[in-house]
């Protein structure tokens, strides 16, 4: 389930805002309210994740870069 960040909305313009993070489904509707306290809040889009990951092919398979044509 992913962790969604979400700015309280102050009563004035000029207070700082803060910001909690909470968990929900992707498919929820984003939440209007703080679970804790009613304030009004808003989701702040946020920049995502990048997951890499290698893995180590036994089978003796090569890539473009292990060939030495696209990487040197």
């Amino acid at each position: 389930m992913p962790t969604y960040v979400y700015e309280i909305i102050p009563d004035n313009p000029s207070q700082p805002s803060d910001t909690f993070e909470y968990k929900q489904g992707m498919n929820d509707k984003p939440i209007s309210v703080h679970p804790e306290t009613g304030q009004p809040v808003r989701r702040v889009v946020t920049g995502g994740f990048i997951l890499n990951s290698s893995v180590n092919d036994s089978s003796g398979g090569s890539s473009c870069c292990n060939s030495g044509s696209c990487c040197s």
